[in-house]
Protein backbone atom coordinates (compact mmCIF):
# COMPACT_ATOMS: atom_id res chain seq x y z
CA UNK A 1 0.00 0.00 0.00
CA UNK A 2 2.87 2.38 0.88
CA UNK A 3 6.30 3.12 -0.55
CA UNK A 4 9.08 5.42 0.58
CA UNK A 5 12.26 6.85 -0.92
CA UNK A 6 15.16 8.40 0.93
CA UNK A 7 16.84 10.92 -1.39
CA UNK A 8 19.71 9.21 -3.18
CA UNK A 9 18.57 5.67 -2.33
CA UNK A 10 16.41 2.98 -4.01
CA UNK A 11 12.65 2.75 -3.56
CA UNK A 12 11.57 0.90 -0.39
CA UNK A 13 8.42 -1.23 -0.34
CA UNK A 14 9.50 -3.48 2.56
CA UNK A 15 6.71 -2.29 4.84
CA UNK A 16 6.46 -4.10 8.19
CA UNK A 17 2.92 -4.47 9.55
CA UNK A 18 2.50 -3.95 13.31
CA UNK A 19 -1.29 -4.29 13.47
CA UNK A 20 -4.31 -3.45 11.31
CA UNK A 21 -3.70 0.30 11.43
CA UNK A 22 0.05 0.67 12.04
CA UNK A 23 3.12 -0.15 9.93
CA UNK A 24 6.76 0.90 9.69
CA UNK A 25 9.71 1.25 7.34
CA UNK A 26 13.23 0.78 8.70
CA UNK A 27 15.66 3.42 7.41
CA UNK A 28 19.29 2.32 7.83
CA UNK A 29 22.23 4.75 7.98
CA UNK A 30 19.85 7.43 9.22
CA UNK A 31 22.62 9.91 9.89
CA UNK A 32 22.89 10.63 6.16
CA UNK A 33 19.16 11.20 5.56
CA UNK A 34 18.08 14.71 4.54
CA UNK A 35 14.70 14.14 2.88
CA UNK A 36 12.29 11.23 2.66
CA UNK A 37 9.34 10.84 0.29
CA UNK A 38 6.33 8.74 1.34
CA UNK A 39 3.47 7.81 -0.97
CA UNK A 40 0.60 5.47 -1.76
CA UNK A 41 1.55 2.82 -4.32
CA UNK A 42 -1.86 3.12 -5.98
CA UNK A 43 -2.79 -0.51 -5.35
CA UNK A 44 -5.00 -0.02 -2.27
CA UNK A 45 -6.65 3.33 -1.43
CA UNK A 46 -7.57 4.45 2.06
CA UNK A 47 -11.11 3.64 3.21
CA UNK A 48 -13.49 6.59 2.84
CA UNK A 49 -12.89 9.15 5.57
CA UNK A 50 -9.46 7.80 6.50
CA UNK A 51 -5.83 8.70 5.88
CA UNK A 52 -2.48 8.16 7.60
CA UNK A 53 -0.23 10.19 9.84
CA UNK A 54 3.52 9.86 9.16
CA UNK A 55 5.96 9.65 12.08
CA UNK A 56 9.75 9.53 12.34
CA UNK A 57 11.78 7.85 15.10
CA UNK A 58 15.40 8.84 15.64
CA UNK A 59 17.36 6.41 17.87
CA UNK A 60 17.85 7.91 21.30
CA UNK A 61 15.69 10.97 20.58
CA UNK A 62 12.12 9.67 20.31
CA UNK A 63 9.33 10.24 17.80
CA UNK A 64 8.24 13.21 15.72
CA UNK A 65 5.03 13.70 13.74
CA UNK A 66 5.96 14.66 10.16
CA UNK A 67 2.63 15.02 8.37
CA UNK A 68 -0.08 13.04 6.61
CA UNK A 69 -1.21 11.13 3.53
CA UNK A 70 -4.73 10.70 2.15
CA UNK A 71 -6.42 9.69 -1.09
CA UNK A 72 -6.46 13.39 -2.00
CA UNK A 73 -2.80 13.85 -0.92
CA UNK A 74 -1.18 10.52 -1.86
CA UNK A 75 2.45 11.65 -1.52
CA UNK A 76 4.63 14.02 0.48
CA UNK A 77 8.30 14.91 0.88
CA UNK A 78 9.57 15.58 4.39
CA UNK A 79 12.79 17.36 5.35
CA UNK A 80 14.37 15.62 8.33
CA UNK A 81 17.74 17.24 8.97
CA UNK A 82 17.58 20.32 11.15
CA UNK A 83 13.86 19.97 11.94
CA UNK A 84 13.83 17.28 14.63
CA UNK A 85 11.63 17.83 17.70
CA UNK A 86 10.84 14.82 19.88
CA UNK A 87 7.17 14.27 20.76
CA UNK A 88 5.07 11.71 22.63
CA UNK A 89 1.57 10.58 21.60
CA UNK A 90 -0.60 7.46 21.89
CA UNK A 91 0.31 6.58 18.30
CA UNK A 92 4.02 6.75 19.09
CA UNK A 93 3.47 4.25 21.91
CA UNK A 94 2.30 1.70 19.30
CA UNK A 95 5.57 2.07 17.38
CA UNK A 96 7.75 1.82 20.49
CA UNK A 97 8.10 -1.97 20.35
CA UNK A 98 9.40 -1.89 16.80
CA UNK A 99 11.63 1.08 17.44
CA UNK A 100 13.29 -0.55 20.43
CA UNK A 101 14.92 -3.07 18.08
CA UNK A 102 16.71 -0.30 16.20
CA UNK A 103 20.25 0.00 17.52
CA UNK A 104 21.47 3.58 18.00
CA UNK A 105 24.97 2.37 17.13
CA UNK A 106 24.09 1.74 13.49
CA UNK A 107 21.52 4.58 13.36
CA UNK A 108 18.56 2.71 11.94
CA UNK A 109 15.60 5.08 12.07
CA UNK A 110 11.92 4.17 11.87
CA UNK A 111 9.27 5.74 9.63
CA UNK A 112 5.86 4.96 11.12
CA UNK A 113 2.44 5.11 9.44
CA UNK A 114 -0.80 5.21 11.41
CA UNK A 115 -4.18 4.89 9.64
CA UNK A 116 -6.68 7.18 11.37
CA UNK A 117 -9.94 9.08 10.69
CA UNK A 118 -9.29 12.23 8.66
CA UNK A 119 -10.77 14.66 11.24
CA UNK A 120 -8.35 13.29 13.85
CA UNK A 121 -5.43 13.54 11.40
CA UNK A 122 -6.22 17.14 10.51
CA UNK A 123 -6.27 18.05 14.19
CA UNK A 124 -2.84 16.49 14.69
CA UNK A 125 -1.12 18.05 11.67
CA UNK A 126 -2.60 21.46 12.47
CA UNK A 127 -0.13 21.62 15.38
CA UNK A 128 2.91 21.19 13.10
CA UNK A 129 5.19 24.19 12.50
CA UNK A 130 5.29 25.10 8.81
CA UNK A 131 9.00 24.26 8.22
CA UNK A 132 8.50 20.66 9.43
CA UNK A 133 6.68 19.56 6.28
CA UNK A 134 7.98 19.86 2.75
CA UNK A 135 5.60 18.80 -0.01
CA UNK A 136 5.22 19.59 -3.72
CA UNK A 137 3.03 22.57 -2.80
CA UNK A 138 6.03 24.13 -1.05
CA UNK A 139 7.66 24.59 -4.46
CA UNK A 140 4.90 26.86 -5.72
CA UNK A 141 4.88 28.73 -2.39
CA UNK A 142 8.61 29.41 -2.53
CA UNK A 143 8.46 30.48 -6.16
CA UNK A 144 5.50 32.79 -5.56
CA UNK A 145 7.32 34.51 -2.72
CA UNK A 146 10.48 34.83 -4.78
CA UNK A 147 8.76 36.23 -7.87
CA UNK A 148 5.10 37.09 -7.23
CA UNK A 149 4.64 38.74 -10.64
CA UNK A 150 5.73 35.71 -12.67
CA UNK A 151 3.25 34.31 -15.14
CA UNK A 152 2.10 30.98 -13.72
CA UNK A 153 2.03 29.12 -17.05
CA UNK A 154 5.52 30.28 -18.08
CA UNK A 155 6.90 29.52 -14.64
CA UNK A 156 5.37 26.03 -14.64
CA UNK A 157 6.82 25.33 -18.09
CA UNK A 158 10.29 26.39 -16.95
CA UNK A 159 10.12 24.18 -13.85
CA UNK A 160 9.10 21.16 -15.93
CA UNK A 161 11.86 21.92 -18.45
CA UNK A 162 14.39 22.09 -15.61
CA UNK A 163 13.22 18.70 -14.33
CA UNK A 164 13.42 17.14 -17.81
CA UNK A 165 16.92 18.53 -18.35
CA UNK A 166 18.00 17.08 -15.01
CA UNK A 167 16.48 13.65 -15.67
CA UNK A 168 17.96 13.52 -19.19
CA UNK A 169 21.43 13.49 -17.66
CA UNK A 170 20.60 10.09 -16.15
CA UNK A 171 19.69 8.52 -19.49
CA UNK A 172 22.93 9.36 -21.27
CA UNK A 173 21.82 12.76 -22.48
CA UNK A 174 19.25 11.22 -24.83
CA UNK A 175 15.72 12.65 -24.96
CA UNK A 176 13.41 11.17 -22.36
CA UNK A 177 10.97 8.62 -23.72
CA UNK A 178 7.82 7.11 -22.17
CA UNK A 179 9.80 3.89 -21.61
CA UNK A 180 12.70 5.54 -19.74
CA UNK A 181 13.16 4.13 -16.23
CA UNK A 182 13.85 6.90 -13.70
CA UNK A 183 14.21 5.97 -9.99
CA UNK A 184 11.95 7.99 -7.70
CA UNK A 185 15.00 8.76 -5.60
CA UNK A 186 16.39 10.72 -8.56
CA UNK A 187 13.29 12.92 -8.61
CA UNK A 188 13.59 13.46 -4.85
CA UNK A 189 17.24 14.46 -5.32
CA UNK A 190 16.23 16.94 -8.05
CA UNK A 191 13.61 18.43 -5.71
CA UNK A 192 16.18 18.90 -2.94
CA UNK A 193 18.64 20.58 -5.33
CA UNK A 194 15.94 22.69 -7.00
CA UNK A 195 14.55 24.04 -3.73
CA UNK A 196 18.08 24.81 -2.52
CA UNK A 197 18.64 27.01 -5.58
CA UNK A 198 15.28 28.75 -5.11
CA UNK A 199 16.00 29.52 -1.46
CA UNK A 200 19.54 30.73 -2.17
CA UNK A 201 19.08 32.78 -5.34
CA UNK A 202 15.42 32.92 -6.35
CA UNK A 203 14.09 31.67 -9.69
CA UNK A 204 16.38 33.61 -12.03
CA UNK A 205 18.33 30.45 -12.91
CA UNK A 206 15.22 29.11 -14.69
CA UNK A 207 15.52 31.87 -17.30
CA UNK A 208 19.13 30.93 -18.01
CA UNK A 209 18.56 27.23 -18.71
CA UNK A 210 18.97 25.92 -22.25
Amino acid sequence: MFGCVVAGRPLQTNLQQIDETHAIFELPSAGSINHVSVFLLGTVPFPDGYGATVHFFWPGKGFQLLGMLSNEKPSAIFRLRGTYTAQSTDTHAVFTGAASDASPSNLTAILGLSIEPLPQILQEVATLPAPSVSSPSAVSLALTRANPGADAAVLAERIVQHLFNYLSSFVGGSPLSPDAMIPLGTVAKWYESFMGKVRNSGVGFLERQD
